[in-house]
């Protein structure tokens, strides 16, 4: 069994769906839907993970408040290890308004707790008995920032792999010690706009390229135009699932989780990037990031499916 510390932000998602034209200031628009789920790129990635049958711990900070209560109570429903969540009646949880549509989504977020969770907050004992750390949102984790590199490090030194997601950078500086912190990430994870930022350049195997470090797998997420990766020097493309989607909340994560969920048990490079691409794409036929991710069944049956019709 795959033993997997996930350390990151934890907050709600307050889900405003199927916008008619998207608001400007100083107008209201309508939704067509609403939801409150558990939100959070490492919260996400969790839950998927635990959904494929990994067994799973959570290192966060939250508050002491109905918010923090709501994903506390939900990562312990699907069996996730919430003994190093840590409560801190001096923040508030955080809260992520998500404006989306079927195509895209823009997000509102307050950080509360997701500001002040430090490295210093992880009980070195949390990554006791785990085989793979991962860490989502280096950007918007400001107190974690700069000791994310210490932290991966410290599991690195136990035999521990790591991964890590940028997330969006709202600054939009795309460095912040980020480069120097890759060089103890086994894999990294930035969909088109972060990977664009990072490597300076439109052509995504350039950018690929550019962020060669001689250790990390930089597997880039391109939403419809599906993932890429470097193996040898070598592009390998995988194309996106065709799926009707209803929410794309949180599908970049429950790509994480398909591709770590692979890469852990050794599967090859493109099989573990179609896996990947299978779960990102059954997430997103519920509302919330985690309302319909897939179990490993299910990602296989979605790309047995294709590959049938492939051949037909």
């Amino acid at each position: 069994m795959i033993h997997i510390l996930v350390v990151g932000e934890l907050n709600p998602d307050l889900i405003m769906a199927g916008y008619h034209a998207f608001p400007r200031l100083g107008q209201e628009v309508l939704v067509d839907d609403l939801t409150l789920a558990l939100g959070s790129a490492s919260a996400i990635a969790a839950m998927g993970l635990a959904r494929l049958g990994n067994q799973v711990r959570f290192a966060g900070l939250i508050g002491r408040d109905q918010w923090g209560d709501f994903c506390a109570q939900i990562l312990e429903r699907a069996a996730i290890d919430v003994a190093y969540l840590k409560r801190d009646p001096a923040v508030k949880t955080g809260l992520t308004v998500s404006i989306t549509s079927a195509s895209d989504r823009a997000l509102v977020t307050y950080l509360g707790a997701i500001a002040s969770f430090r490295a210093e907050d992880v009980d070195p004992a949390a990554l006791d008995g785990c085989t793979h750390l991962h860490v989502s949102s280096y950007f918007l984790q400001e107190g974690l920032r700069s000791g994310c590199r210490s932290l991966l490090a410290a599991a690195h030194a136990r035999g521990l792999t790591t991964s890590l997601d940028p997330g969006f950078d709202p600054a939009e500086r795309w460095d912040d010690g980020l480069r120097d912190t890759l060089r103890e990430v086994d894999v990294f994870f930035p969909n088109e706009v972060e990977l664009r930022g990072l490597g300076g350049a439109d052509d995504p195997v350039e950018c690929l390229r550019r962020l060669e470090n001689g250790r990390t797998l930089v597997v880039a997420k391109l939403g419809a135009d599906g993932c890429l990766a470097l193996q040898h020097g070598h592009p390998i493309h995988v194309p996106a699932f065709p799926v009707t989607p209803v929410d794309t909340t949180g599908a970049g994560d429950s790509f994480n989780a398909g591709f770590l969920h692979a890469w852990l048990r050794a599967q090859p490079l493109r099989e573990a990037l179609r896996f990947a691409a299978a779960c990102g794409a059954l997430s997103t036929r519920a509302m919330g990031g985690t309302g319909s991710q897939a179990t490993a069944a299910q990602a296989e049956e979605l790309i047995a499916k294709n590959s049938t019709e492939s051949n037909a």
